[in-house]
């Protein structure tokens, strides 16, 4: 079964390198650089401006381009209110009231917004949280598989008033950090796909994305969390912007698969390679890399703000967020709102 494979480079890293300096360019916040161990386990070069490396291609089928795109967000396991509020800021950052700060989460959307179906159509810059729908009781169990969790979307569009909306609407399920998921921190964080008729009734583009606080922040909330083979060679983990290194480290992990989400939603639109069983998406190109000068072990220049917290983006209610960049159809690299060139 085809599916997003948020493969973190942080796992094939061996080497060890020194703390980094921080660059100040006399602007608030800082601009740092921080130095993340090489990939050398992997050959990939999927780095900013890699465009001789990538064959994206559009494979004919439909982005999400309604008016507004419509999240259902179903909140699996016990859940915070503010953890709550945090993930739900950052989705009404993407085409928010008020503009935010620059640079922001709104900017960083234009870059999915660039794909297009055969019509021409672009994927919507709208998103609206139009449903939720919460199961503490944890009624498919504490530990669920890639098929389960269609079942928890079953579950959840049958209970009046979450609806089933199969023409704008999409499905996030949110797992709570004591919730197993099939090869979750092993060799996942979050992925995509759509429902069977024959478990839900409809066909459903979805993602799922787990809490990794307690299980594997070090896989999944990187570089919020450092593994603890780096011991204090490494750069050290980053502040995460609002203090839950858990849930900060989601939110890059649920901006990766919206974007992939609204641009390939039923595996048929925009990826690289030939096997849809296993496509490169727009945001497998810039896996780790979140500012200007990524690649060969960097994340890229971000910000860092008075509290020594990590971001690279802005949004609404004076959020700061830290999320991976996207790949752009028209510079044929990976690009992001905080970019300085």
């Amino acid at each position: 079964m085809p599916s997003y494979r948020y493969y973190l480079f942080t796992m094939s890293l061996l080497l060890r390198v020194r703390l980094p300096q921080v660059q100040t360019f006399n602007t608030k916040p800082d601009i740092v650089n921080p130095k993340l161990p090489p990939r050398t386990l992997s050959p990939s070069k999927k780095f900013e401006g890699s465009s001789d490396l990538v064959h994206l291609r559009y494979h004919m089928g439909p982005v999400l381009s309604s008016t507004p795109i419509n999240i259902y967000l179903i909140w699996y396991g016990r859940w915070a209110n503010s953890q709550k509020l945090l993930i739900k800021d950052f989705l009404n950052s993407i085409s928010p009231t008020t503009a935010a700060a620059k640079p922001s989460v709104s900017e960083w959307w234009r870059t999915v917004s660039l794909y297009t179906d055969q019509t021409g159509a672009n994927v919507s810059r709208s998103i609206l949280i139009a449903g939720e729908y919460t199961d503490s009781a944890y009624s498919h169990g504490t530990g669920l598989t890639r098929l389960t969790i269609q079942q928890v979307i079953a579950s959840a569009v049958k209970s009046a008033p979450f609806p089933v909306d199969h023409k704008n609407g999409i499905y996030l399920i949110l797992t709570s950090q004591d919730v197993t998921m099939q090869d979750f921190c092993r060799a996942v964080c979050g992925f995509h796909y759509f429902t069977f008729p024959s478990m839900v009734g409809y066909t459903l583009p979805y993602a799922w994305v787990g809490n990794s606080g307690k299980q594997c922040p070090e896989v999944c909330a990187y570089p919020f969390a450092v593994p603890g083979y780096m011991g204090g060679g490494g750069p050290g983990a980053l502040k995460s912007p609002n203090g839950d290194v858990g849930v900060d480290g989601m939110i890059s992990v649920i901006g990766h698969e919206l974007a992939e989400l609204s641009s390939n939603p039923l595996v048929n639109a925009w990826y690289a390679g030939e096997d849809p069983t296993a496509p490169t998406e727009i945001g497998d190109l810039c896996e780790g890399l979140y500012g200007t000068g990524g690649g060969g072990g960097y994340i890229g220049q971000v910000m860092r703000d008075r509290q020594g917290k990590t971001f690279n983006m802005n949004g609404r209610r004076g959020r700061k967020f830290l999320v991976q960049w996207i790949w752009s159809p028209v510079l044929k690299a990976c690009s992001g709102p905080n970019a300085l060139d």
